[in-house]
């Protein structure tokens, strides 16, 4: 039976605003290659309508076809409608099977849009709060509000939140693009008086604080304001509405500042009790005022909420002087932290958060941003006993927060990222890989605020290198189909009229001459493109992009001269360059990424039937790179004005596949020399941290990366958590400004694809490697993920020379089983009649298997 059926990745989501939204389903394997191969879908305006003979809105009927995913809804679309579906799947007996628990979804306001309301703000000393009283006059079967609250909305109906959403909707290019959310308010509302009320942070749409990328000086920058419709609808058919307007009342509340770099003021005295309430007297307030509305179109919001994740406690909690405390959360995160303090009136608390310790004090500071506030959030008692706050329209990097001007009765830390699902579970009895797992699962979650960020601390800054390489482990870990989907949309969003795109996203228009250009940056586009469809299978996505896609790659090749890529930025913070770049030449890694680019833009193009010459300029770029850098004599890569081997040189082109076949022994075997020359140590940047690894393992070298990979000394991730590291770090030194940086955390990829041995190949999972080749000092590991099509899980032990290797298998994919042996005759399949007959090469026997349980014993491991 079909099971997880999703719209648009989602399950039963709100505010679809998808005319065709797609269905996708992930089916069980009931036997040993089972298949499907035909669908039904039925969609009813009721769960009770969901049969063949009632189905009142659209039956697809048997539909041929073995696809799972990207089913594109063709039935009648209305605005803010619930719709349910179901499917059921022919096997490969031509046997219907049963039909699948129910789902919904309901539409959002499509083409109706917003109606009569209107955006509303208004001159405040602090962060506005806006209130709108109504009635309700009848029993209610449903009620939506849509709203959009720029930057931040705190949204309340009859003085509870609408939501556990926080920092809400979702950071974008407002001038191309601003997100609105649905709420089911239906429980909130109550008979007789009600009341909507909202309170409003700056975000990076008000941004005040100045900074280098220029947040404060957008071609959106203003003040806050709110766009809302409420639409209650009744028994019977009565349908009733609430929009913004001048009708409804504004004023200052008590958070008098808000800032994402600063942190928040808030003053307890200036609270209003029940202010969301109805019967609050709210005379002394004003009418709001209709303000000039964004320019960006108002899209339904898709991806997943922020919200708070977790709630931790300190492991320690020390009066480090007279006045001041330090709470130890023993974890690195993003969020804030929530204060509970007895206090007079008018005694300001400070909550100061940072990553470390430096002269007694939690270190707090920022270069690139104005003042010598950073990540300090300010509480003013009003002096009623016990008081309990935590900040709204902020958020912070911090392990460490210092307490001053009372003593705290309670504090905590509160974790805040998008709230993406994780897919994959990994273990292995080789604890430092399980290690840095953990490790890189939360430096990603801290760095998931709508958008992927370098840093909560410092930046918060969607750079696109970061995501480039750090997006093949973000996808094996989470599920982040809607999330990147939302992040391609800010890429397309911020593309200048040339094709250029930013080396941040959004931007403020920071990044098109700032650092910039550098091509292993932006050409992430293609790149995360053809990612998704090789996780997701989304050629929808190709579609829609790749008119931008081209522009862009024009824009790039208009720019090569003599066969190359000039780029500012090159292989970013290898060890002993902890203020930028590598000393080699950049043009080499900047040629690298656009030949990758060009070759993955060629492969979107042939999916989706657009014919391009994007192969032949990816070949020519290859031979500028190798008539420039490769040394033919030495056999190996290699800046003219840098003696030194950079093992990124070597590793990106072997990566990458741009090495002279007759060459490609040798580069391999000089990487790993140099590598075993510097006691088994690296010294890359991001860019080629990611790919070093995988490089030596597939040459042979597996053994040679396994000992860079459990390197404790000086540079290696091993360093980091000799140094107590629980996540990953920005530069290889003990100084390292970020301590929640995965962008040389990539290390992850290669533990589960080669110590583990999953390798996602292609098409939404549809072909699958199972090949543990870095097997070295590890007796066993496994991993486990919930793929578009279903579970794939892989797990191997081993004693002595005896293997053991156990493969599950979803429907709609095919694995390829790599066993470790000496010769096919050692190695056992069960059930051995459908695993058919293998082949063997390099010490591997082959299987290639479909849907099931599979089981494998090589006796020659």
């Amino acid at each position: 039976m079909p099971r997880s059926l999703k719209t648009e990745y989602a399950v039963r989501p709100l505010g679809v605003d998808v005319v065709r939204p797609r269905f996708s389903w992930a089916a069980d394997a009931p036997g040993y290659g089972a298949t499907q191969t035909a669908y039904q879908v039925l969609v009813a305006s009721a769960p009770e309508l969901l049969t063949p003979e009632r189905a009142d809105v659209w039956d697809s009927g048997k539909v041929e076809s073995a696809r799972t995913f990207g089913i594109e809804y063709d039935g009648p679309t209305a605005a803010r409608t619930r719709y349910h579906w179901t499917v059921r799947l022919w096997d490969g007996s031509d046997q219907a099977g049963d039909w699948a628990v129910p789902e919904r979804f309901e539409t959002g306001l499509l083409d109706e849009g917003f109606g009569a309301a209107q955006w509303i703000g208004g001159a405040t000393d602090s962060a506005p709060l806006l209130r709108r009283a109504f009635t309700v006059d009848g029993p209610v079967r449903r009620a939506r509000l849509y709203a959009s609250g720029l930057g931040y909305a705190d949204l309340r109906l009859n003085g509870q939140p609408v939501s556990d959403a926080v920092l809400d909707p979702g950071f974008t290019a407002y001038d191309h693009t601003v997100l609105y959310v649905t709420h089911d308010v239906t429980e909130l509302l109550q008979a007789g008086d009600n009341v909507v009320g909202a309170e409003l942070g700056r975000g990076f749409f008000g941004m005040t604080s100045v900074n280098v990328w220029r947040w404060h000086d957008t071609p959106w920058t203003d003040d806050p304001r709110l766009i809302a419709r409420l639409v209650v609808e009744y028994d019977g058919g009565r349908v009733d509405e609430v929009g913004t307007d001048e009708s409804w009342r504004i004023t200052g509340g008590p958070t008098l500042s808000d800032s994402l770099y600063l942190g928040e003021t808030y003053d307890a005295r200036r609270a209003l009790p029940g202010w969301d309430t109805a019967g609050f007297d709210d005379t002394a307030w004003t009418a709001a005022s209709v303000v000039e509305a964004p320019k960006g179109k108002l899209v339904a919001q898709a991806h997943e909420p922020i919200r708070v994740i977790e709630t931790v406690d300190p492991v320690e909690l020390t009066e480090v002087r007279p006045g001041v405390w330090i709470a130890d959360f023993g974890r690195t995160v993003a969020g804030w932290t929530r204060l509970s303090v007895t206090a007079p009136a008018g005694t300001t608390i400070t909550l100061t958060h940072g990553e470390t310790i430096a002269d007694g004090n939690v270190a707090a500071w920022n270069v690139h941003v104005d003042g010598d506030r950073i990540q300090r959030d300010e509480y003013i008692a009003a002096g009623a006993g016990t008081e309990t706050w935590e900040p709204r329209f902020s958020y912070k990097g911090f392990r460490y927060v210092q307490i001053e001007g009372a003593a705290p009765a309670q504090v905590q830390m509160r974790v805040v990222n998008s709230d993406v699902a994780s897919v994959t579970r990994f273990a292995s009895t080789q604890a430092p890989y399980e290690q840095y797992e953990r490790a890189m699962r939360r430096t990603i979650l801290g760095n998931l605020h709508g958008i992927p960020t370098d840093t909560p601390y410092f930046e918060k800054n969607g750079w696109t290198g970061d995501a480039q390489v750090g997006a093949p482990t973000m996808l094996a870990t989470l599920d982040l189909a809607r999330f990147f989907t939302k992040w391609l949309g800010d890429i397309r969003d911020s593309q200048a009229d040339s094709g250029q795109l930013p080396v941040i996203v959004p931007t403020s228009g920071w990044g098109f001459t700032d650092l910039s250009p550098a091509t292993e940056w932006p050409t992430v586009y293609p790149f995360l493109l053809r990612e998704m469809y090789r996780w997701y299978g989304d050629d929808r996505l190709l579609r829609e992009h790749w008119d931008p896609l081209t522009r862009y790659l024009a824009w790039e090749l208009d720019r090569v001269e003599d066969g190359l890529s000039v780029s500012v930025l090159g292989d970013w913070l290898p060890p002993g360059f902890g203020s930028g770049p590598a000393p080699e030449d950049r043009r080499l890694t900047g040629t690298a990424y656009l030949y990758r680019a060009l070759v993955v833009a060629a492969e979107i193009g042939e999916l989706i039937g657009k014919p391009n010459d994007y192969r032949k300029a990816a070949a020519e770029l290859a031979d500028g790179l190798n008539r420039t850098f490769l040394d033919r004599e030495a056999g190996r890569y290699r800046s003219a004005d840098d003696p030194d081997y950079r093992q990124t040189s070597n590793a990106v082109p072997l990566a990458f596949g741009m090495v002279p076949d007759e060459y490609v022994e040798r580069v391999a075997a000089g990487l790993a020399a140099d590598v075993e020359a510097r006691g088994f140590h690296l010294n890359t940047g991001c860019l080629g941290v990611g790919v070093l690894l995988p490089v030596l393992t597939a040459h042979g070298y597996g053994d040679v990366a396994t000992k860079v990979a459990l390197q404790r000394t000086y540079p290696s991730w091993g360093y980091w958590f000799e140094l107590g590291a629980d996540t990953m770090w920005e530069k290889w030194e003990d100084d390292s400004r970020s301590r929640n940086h995965y962008f040389q955390g990539t290390v992850v990829q290669w533990i589960f694809e080669n110590v583990a041995g999953l390798r996602v190949v292609d098409a939404g999972c549809e072909r699958i490697v199972v090949r543990a080749d870095a097997r070295d000092e590890v007796d066993s590991a496994s991993i486990r993920t919930e793929t578009i099509r279903g579970r794939v899980a892989v797990s191997w032990k081993r004693a002595g020379r005896v293997l053991s290797l156990d493969v599950q298998v979803p429907v709609g994919t095919t694995a390829e089983v790599h066993v470790p042996s000496a010769r096919v005759a050692d190695v056992d399949a069960v059930p051995r009649p459908f695993a058919g007959e293998p082949s063997y090469a390099d010490g591997y026997t082959v299987y290639t298997v479909g849907a099931g349980q599979w089981a494998f014993t090589s006796r020659s491991a």
